[in-house]
């Protein structure tokens, strides 16, 4: 599968080195096999940063930032109680309008770790939030599937749960995430509880919580500590939560509160301004850098007035929008000028970082959707983006979860991982025995650097058909959604939920229970 890495078969098909018998039949079987293969830890890069800003043009854009924040100012909507912390923390509040004196913010986050650890339940899953780390999760948040039969139709609970397996499945996702798509047949006031019970049974990867109320919030902390315990999820991080800006310059109620309950339990949030660049930012680079900047300060500052020390991320959705029709695009280089230069300004505050992922605007897995796919994922890493939201399924601008499209992504994280490791110079990375075994006029296929790496030399794509068109005609024809479509089925055969302590087990299925019985369905 995607770490099931090989030296592949030259132009032509010719022959292999002697050591290589049956290599091809037992490649054949790999590819088509249900396992996943070993699970990779989460990234640690070991290739530069990418930067587009200067010195100068980052101080440019903090300034501008301050100026907003002090002249303009941020609403805080419908929370009495955020506006009476800002108050007493010496900001000038004018009705629902929070104007901060310059420096307020920035010294509020010095208590902001920069670098912290979400635990999964398995602690070989845990991942690092921060410094030279990338932790890939999937898709969140599509009200839609496109599901293995090729219908597009709302996401329902048994949706949700196949995703959850797939992203546990998967080699190079390292987070289980979070409404990896929105179960529409499951009440609105309860489906949190079954999203999130999915993710602690079917996964042991770590996972995100609800935040579409404060007391969803509330219930998954409690959820949370009945899989963990009180005295563990009051003194580590076991939950990252996505709290969304409502762009431009508006924090509502809703994510306030949420943030409050996250914050006090000592649980993460990504502060993430939710940009379309043309309609909720300027359709400047520059200018949206400000604006998310701003947001972010205010909007991160205050989880450290709700506890001092709570884990908080610098987050970003940045994409741009078409001028003649409004609709949101992908993969295009303003968004990713935007990421490169949202990341410096994270790295200057010393928080850790979220953007992108493997965005695209195409209705179905095709090259649009690649090439905008590739686009969004490689400024992503080469930013140097601690926790990518997005990695794996997006689809139609984010209304879709798809399954052959999760598949295709999960192939590309397998290479982008491969490519955050850098270049080898150990004495094997250096083969220079290898050099001297085979001297002027041979070659390397048999000899024995070759025949001590095969199996690890290469990336080796779980999805791609690298065989000659002869035998591709042999096979079926078969293009690569096709491909994905067969491997997405066969890990949904083959899956086996992880172990869980019974007891654990049945108190987490007794509080969803006794929560989903206390209360009418309601589907609005």
């Amino acid at each position: 599968m995607e770490d099931n890495l090989a030296v592949e078969q030259g132009a032509g098909g010719g022959r292999r080195g002697r050591g290589d018998r049956g290599g091809a039949a037992a490649r054949r079987a790999a590819r088509t096999s249900g396992g996943a293969g070993p699970q990779l830890t989460y990234i640690k890069r070991n290739i530069p940063l990418y930067e587009v800003l200067n010195e100068e043009g980052l101080a440019l854009i903090e300034a501008n930032a301050d100026t907003v924040l002090e002249e303009i100012g941020i609403e805080f909507r419908d929370d009495a109680e955020a506006l009476a912390m800002w108050k007493d923390a010496g900001a000038d509040v004018k009705g629902e309008r929070v104007h901060f004196p310059k420096g307020l913010p920035r010294s509020l986050l010095k208590s902001a770790p920069p670098v912290f650890t979400q635990h999964a339940r398995n602690p070989e899953r845990s991942v690092q939030i921060g410094g030279d780390a990338t932790v890939f999760a999937p898709v969140y948040g599509p009200p839609f599937v496109r599901d293995l039969d090729g219908n597009r139709r709302y996401a329902t609970i048994e949706d949700f749960r196949n995703f959850v397996k797939l992203a546990y499945l998967a080699p190079s996702i390292h987070h289980s995430g979070g409404t990896v798509c929105e179960p529409v047949d499951v009440p609105v006031n309860k489906r949190h509880l079954d999203m999130v019970l999915a993710h602690m049974t079917l996964s042991d990867k770590p996972f995100m919580g609800s935040v579409t109320a404060p007391d969803r919030a509330e219930d998954t902390v409690a959820m949370a500590k009945i899989l963990f315990g009180d005295d563990f999820v009051d003194q580590n991080t076991v939950i990252i939560n996505l709290i969304n800006a409502n762009s431009p310059m508006v924090f509502d109620e809703t994510m306030l509160g949420a943030a409050k309950v996250y914050a006090r339990n000592n649980q993460a949030t990504i502060i993430t301004p939710f940009i379309l660049a043309g309609a909720m930012s300027p359709v400047t680079v520059a200018g949206t850098l400000t604006q998310v900047l701003a947001e972010v300060l205010a909007g991160a500052a205050f989880t450290q007035l709700v506890r001092p020390g709570a884990p908080v991320l610098f987050g970003t959705f940045a994409s741009s929008i078409s001028m003649q029709s409004g609709a949101p695009t992908f993969g295009t280089p303003e968004p990713s000028l935007v990421s490169y230069g949202a990341a410096q300004l994270a790295r200057r505050l010393g928080l850790p970082f979220r953007t992108g992922g493997s965005l695209c605007a195409s209705k179905v897995p095709d090259a649009q959707a690649a090439y905008e796919s590739a686009n969004t994922l490689n400024s992503t890493l080469l930013a140097g983006t601690n926790f990518v939201l997005h990695s794996a399924g997006w689809l139609e601008g984010g209304l879709a979860s798809c399954y052959e499209k999760f598949m295709m992504d999960v192939d590309q994280l397998g290479m982008a991982q491969k490519f955050a490791a850098g270049v080898d110079l150990s004495e094997n990375g250096q083969a220079m025995d290898a050099i001297r075994e085979v001297g002027p006029g041979s070659h390397y296929l048999g000899c024995s650097h070759t025949q001590a790496n095969f199996q690890s030399a290469f990336y080796r794509s779980s999805i791609a058909d690298n065989n000659s068109f002869e035998q591709w005609q042999a096979e079926g024809e078969k293009t690569a959604p096709q491909r994905a479509n067969e491997l997405a089925r066969r890990w949904l055969e083959t899956y086996e939920a992880p172990y869980l302590d019974p007891g654990i087990a049945d108190g987490l299925r007794d509080f969803v229970s006794q929560k989903k019985e206390a209360m009418p369905d309601a589907f609005t």
